[in-house]
Formats: structure tokens, sequence, C-alpha cells
């Protein structure tokens, strides 16, 4: 069994309710003894003409190996609508795996711990809610480190009202 964290993201038509279904979706079908972080609005990195984000972070367990996380998590995308667009703008939702226990997987378009987790403010806030000890095993320090360390230019993402 592994411990696996999910940062999710929505910011296209109700993000909340979205979000709150992905997490249903991911709490049937890829992890159990699921706990959700707060919820958080964050501005958009990247493409910043779009509306605010809504940011999350789920962790659980799975004996499943990393690349049938990841898919697992794209299918449930699919399954709520997910248009694919240009990096960087809006989505209806989003499923990153950050960490899946202390593996490192690299293979093709798959890289857990998440490549660029350490530089995002809106992963690390709501993990830390749930799993600040965590270390990644990429960087081999902590999730508390890391977002006492990151500089990522966004603004503080702030808590939210989570209820549908």
């Amino acid at each position: 069994m592994h411990q696996v964290l999910l940062s999710l993201g929505a910011n296209l038509g109700n993000p909340i309710a979205t979000l709150h279904h992905a997490i249903q979706c991911i709490s049937q079908q890829v992890l159990t003894n699921v706990r959700v972080s707060e919820f958080y609005e964050t501005a958009p990195v990247g493409v910043t003409d779009q509306p605010a984000f809504i940011n999350v972070a789920v962790v659980g367990m799975s004996v499943a190996n990393p690349r049938e996380i990841r898919d697992a998590c794209k299918s449930i995308e699919d399954q709520l609508g997910r248009q694919h667009r240009e990096r960087w703008h809006e989505r209806e939702i989003d499923i990153d795996v950050i960490l899946v226990g202390d593996c490192i997987y690299d293979e093709d378009d798959v890289h857990i711990p998440h490549l660029r987790m350490h530089e995002r403010r809106f992963v690390l806030l709501p993990a830390c809610d749930l799993i600040p000890e965590a270390v990644c095993p990429r960087i081999q320090k902590n999730l508390a480190q890391l977002l006492e360390e990151c500089e990522d230019g966004v603004s503080q993402p702030k808590r939210v009202a989570s209820s549908e």
C-alpha cells in the first residue's frame, strides 16, 4: 500500500461541485481512506486572463502503481467532461498525481513526484493541510519545508467555503 497525494483544480462551470464529484469518483475508483484538504481559491498561472481556480488536495491509500493511478485520474477527468486545451488554460477539472509513497517514476509523459510541485503554492498549501511531514523523494524535503521555501510569485491561495 502506498500513500498517494493528488492535487485537484477547476475553474470552469461550478468548480466546487465538480471537485466534490471528482473526490467522490476518486474514493470509489482510485484510493481508499480518502482525506480532503480545505478548498483554496488561487490566481491562474501562465495564462492569467481566466477565472481563478479552486484547488484541493486529496490523500489516500492505493496498491496500484504510479501509472495506473495517473491513468485512473485521467479517466475521471474524462468522465467529468474535461476538454483538452493548450497548457495553462482553463479547465473543467485537473487531477495531478503529486506523490505515490516514496516512489520516483519517470516514464514517457508520467513524472511522479510531480516535477513542479515544489514551485506551486496551490499544490503545497492544501497538501500541508493533510500531510505536511510527507517527504518528496525527488527533492528530499518534506512538504512543509517546500511550502516555506516556495517562491511561485502567485498571490497566496485563500480558503473558500467548500459546500456545494
